[in-house]
């Protein structure tokens, strides 16, 4: 089965490339931005006569939270516009479309585990536009599945872990909110899931929207304590409320996801995000 992964430099499609070897049966075709601009219908119309694929997973977003309050065009035309004509293709293609989607849709006032039935009251242009298109996608491509994840991080490209740690060694203390709660996810996981429901056929059976992110629940405070706990890096960090480091973009304070959908679905274990924290570590050389 030969597998098309859009966005191949970001941090899923990196993770995805680096365990490819775990899943010998399945050919992957990595591109990133320069090679196809998922946001031109003409070069996914191209690409998609030109190349054969079977599954297509959308890795390529926008995620400059902050940022894309001044750059709304952009962060729309890559997060909305450009999975809505990925997924139309695919459909024309008869392959089927997996896209990341985020927590950030959510952003309600309930302070239990989201549900996928929840209501999304998005705020701001990069939680907005994550959900529109997680709605584009599906009103193009009935057959896509769409997987809402939280807090990722890797080994590869820029995240909270890497910025803990190398602050961490700056200085003496750091200062963290507490007061956002979530589930740190590392994107290794979410790559080896989703390579595995491809490899058993069941990403075939099921459509629709499924939250992952790992097991557990801490706030940033939390998440900030773990990685130098487990990295041995020696910086001691205060807990502050978010109303002491204010941001253009508002963040959700809680958004652990519920994923009783996805376990009845697949029954595929869920690692615990600590033990996942470690392992990204270690590759990290701590």
């Amino acid at each position: 089965m030969t597998i098309l992964i859009t966005g191949a430099n970001g941090q899923v499609g990196r993770e995805l490339q680096a365990i490819s070897a775990e899943f010998p049966t399945l050919k992957l075709i990595p591109v990133d931005r320069s090679m196809l601009d998922i946001s031109d219908p003409e070069a996914i119309a191209h690409f998609c006569d030109t190349t054969e694929f079977d599954v297509c997973i959308n890795c390529a977003a926008y995620t400059a939270v902050d940022k894309a309050e001044q750059e709304k065009e952009l962060a729309y035309a890559i997060n909305a516009e450009a999975p809505g004509h990925l997924a139309a293709a695919c459909l024309d293609k008869g392959a089927q479309l997996i896209h990341y989607s985020s927590d950030y849709v959510y952003h309600n006032q309930e302070n239990r585990p989201l549900q996928e039935t929840d209501a999304t009251t998005p705020r701001g242009v990069y939680a907005q536009s994550k959900l529109e298109g997680d709605l584009k996608v599906l009103a193009a491509h009935p057959g896509a599945l769409v997987f809402r994840t939280s807090w990722v991080y890797s080994s590869f490209g820029h995240n909270f872990v890497k910025t803990m740690l190398r602050l961490g060694a700056e200085r003496d203390s750091l200062r963290v909110v507490v007061d956002q709660i979530g589930s740190p996810t590392y994107a290794r996981d979410i790559a080896r899931m989703t390579l595995e429901l491809i490899h058993s056929g069941q990403a075939a059976q099921y459509s629709g929207i499924f939250n992952y992110s790992n097991e557990g629940v801490c706030s940033w405070y939390d998440f900030a304590q773990a990685i130098f706990e487990l990295s041995g890096v020696k910086c001691k960090v205060e807990a502050i409320p978010s109303t002491e480091y204010p941001t253009p973009a508002a963040r959700p304070h809680y958004s652990v996801l519920d994923k009783g959908k996805y376990k009845a679905a697949f029954g595929i274990d869920i690692p615990y995000w600590k033990e996942s924290l470690r392992d990204c570590l270690e590759l990290l050389g701590y």
